[in-house]
């Protein structure tokens, strides 16, 4: 008896352990499933999904969310999804897929699922943006990078257990840390599971996400393009990762840091571009979400070229926060003149790290008023109206750091309040 219990308890952990190895390959039933926008949001929704290359037409059902068990045709709208091959010399060939839902009612919440027709995803919920303002919190996260499913799943999932109305999430570069690296991505999605299926994402790529192919030119993972349906509002060349979304009171502007510091050429269309946006930007509240800190907490990773170009944009048209990762720290200051001599009120530029790599604050003199190591963290971001509420939690759920804006005018610097002193007070 003894000797089959142990022979039961061997089979179930090398099962368990291919499982695990497998979880990666694609097969015919929907896996990575992640929402992301490609148009309005207050009448449009993106998903993408992948299976493995046997699947070549596959559909998406959605209907406005009735509580009802009936939700399969006819009363769900059927959408034929657009089908594209992924293969790598490490990873086998994948198809992925993604459709746009299209003439969706404002501020409503839907339903949908994904499939071949036969092996359906389950069903997902999205609610679309208001069209009118409305108060609402994202959530923000910086590098992800190394040891994804083992150390940064808990940071998302806390944040969603923190904010779980949140109705986007912002990725600030580096989700992983070998580009084309299918394994990885694949950690990155079991992070999120569920989550991406239901909150809408905007990624910034990071360095990580780049390699010179074997004309050493630098190319973004082509993962990229594949598993995300962005908006392609953005310059030639860089669209999907260069584009801003709109919602409600808030422009949300995506740049591609790791082009700017590399290629003056980028830098050059990337910052005519922003000014555009900057100039035309109808919204009440402004944040651009980039990989590279303008200001760096490191020694030796100073992004001077970045920021004498890019900082007086975002002081003219009064950019509110600028949503930073890659130095594997938390740093926090506001409206800091080359130089980084300082005055009342501007822009408020903010560093974090979601994942486990860590590195040391040793940049002199400091031009950050809350700083920490060796922590992770996740940040909501909550506005209401002309009020925005900035949270940083620690993994544990801990807040670690939070201060509140005040628009008093689109033209004017928002007014800060440090509640960090509040509380101590």
């Amino acid at each position: 008896m003894m000797k089959i219990k142990a022979f039961l308890i061997i089979c179930l952990m090398v099962c368990t352990c291919l499982v695990y190895a497998q979880t990666p390959k694609a097969g015919p039933f929907p896996d990575r499933v992640i929402l992301t926008w490609s148009a309005a949001p207050t009448t449009t929704q993106s998903v993408t999904w992948r299976t493995d290359s046997t699947v070549r037409k596959s559909f998406a059902q959605v209907l406005i969310e009735g509580s009802s068990p009936k939700l399969e045709k006819p009363d769900a709208k059927e959408y034929e999804a657009v089908v594209s091959s992924l293969k790598g010399a490490e990873y086998e060939l994948s198809n992925y897929h993604s459709v746009t839902f299209t003439d969706l009612k404002a501020d409503q919440l839907y339903t949908y699922r994904v499939g071949d027709g036969t092996n359906w995803s389950e069903w997902f919920q999205f609610k679309t943006a208001p069209a009118v303002t409305k108060p609402f919190s994202f959530i923000y996260l910086g590098d992800a990078q190394n040891d994804i499913r083992s150390k940064w799943s808990r940071v998302i999932r806390r944040a969603f257990a923190t904010q779980g109305n949140a109705r986007f999430i912002v990725h600030a570069g580096d989700l992983i840390n070998r580009s084309n690296n299918d394994n990885e991505w694949g950690e990155w999605h079991h992070g999120g599971g569920f989550i991406n299926g239901m909150i809408p994402s905007i990624p910034s790529s990071g360095n990580h996400e780049y390699f010179r192919d074997e004309q050493k030119v630098l190319t973004l993972d082509p993962h990229w393009q594949a598993q995300y349906t962005l908006p392609e509002n953005g310059p030639e060349g860089l669209k999907e990762s260069v584009y801003y979304v709109d919602y409600a009171n808030l422009r949300m502007i995506s740049l591609n840091s790791q082009m700017i510091v590399l290629d003056s050429n980028s830098l050059k269309i990337q910052a005519e571009w922003l000014e555009e946006v900057l100039k035309n930007n109808p919204k009440q509240w402004t944040m651009v979400t980039y990989h590279h800190p303008v200001y760096s907490t490191a020694k030796g990773r100073d992004n001077k070229e970045f920021r004498d170009r890019f900082k007086p944009l975002f002081d003219k048209y009064h950019v509110d926060i600028l949503l930073q990762g890659h130095d594997h720290t938390y740093s926090r200051g506001q409206n800091l003149p080359i130089g980084m001599s300082r005055k009342e009120g501007g822009p408020m530029y903010v560093v974090s790290v979601a994942g486990p790599k860590m590195y040391k604050v040793d940049v002199t003199p400091r031009w950050m008023d809350v700083l920490a190591e060796n922590t992770q963290l996740f940040q909501i971001i909550s506005i209401d109206h002309e009020n925005l509420t900035y949270t940083a939690y620690k993994a544990s759920g801990e807040v670690f750091d939070s201060f509140k804006l005040k628009k008093v005018a689109k033209d004017k610097a928002a007014v800060f309040t440090d509640l960090n002193k509040q509380k101590k007070e």
